[in-house]
């Protein structure tokens, strides 16, 4: 055997490895857990306008449990950095595991695909944690139908995309 078919070789072992390893990571088991009570760190994708909004209500929502919290804005967004300011300055900080929270913003796509890699590559396992915009009543965004079987939570906020899809969670309006 030759050094390059030993190469071939190693290769297609490191390929049906890593293969294994995105369905190991992408498997879901059974119901999501809820009620989670451990502190989590939170990285927040805002994008401009309507979504920032949203987020950001989303945001002042959740229990203190829900921290470090961790934002990427935009450079040219400055209207969003100073919301993010305002909300944060009475938050307390911890150390905890990591979580990515979006709600459609095109930027959040590629956010979380690199999220995911971090557990398939086996650094660290990252819960994303997807909530669709409360303006898609029947059909699900760009970024929702990206992240619909990539997320771990995939949260709607009408029943009708609930019907359509099964792995969405519907829990009413949250924002």
């Amino acid at each position: 055997m030759g050094l390059s078919s030993g190469v071939g070789v190693a290769l297609f072992a490191l390929g049906c490895i890593f293969i294994a390893r995105i369905f190991l990571v992408l498997r879901k088991s059974g119901v999501p857990k809820v009620g989670r009570r451990d502190p989590a760190s939170v990285l927040v994708v805002l994008g401009s306008g309507g979504h920032t909004t949203e987020i950001l209500r989303l945001m002042d929502s959740l229990s203190a449990s829900y921290a470090p919290r961790h934002y990427i804005i935009a450079n040219t967004d400055r209207m969003s950095e100073e919301k993010v300011r305002i909300l944060e300055a009475s938050r307390t900080k911890g150390n905890t595991d990591p979580q990515v929270l979006c709600n459609g913003p095109g930027t959040c796509a590629p956010l979380c695909v690199s999220a995911l890699l971090l557990g398939i590559l086996g650094v660290k396992k990252v819960l994303i944690i997807y909530v669709e915009s409360i303006c898609r009543v029947e059909t699900l965004s760009l970024s929702g139908q990206i992240l619909y079987n990539l997320s771990d939570y995939f949260f709607v906020q009408w029943p009708v995309l609930q019907k359509k899809y099964p792995k969405a969670i519907y829990l009413g309006r949250l924002v």
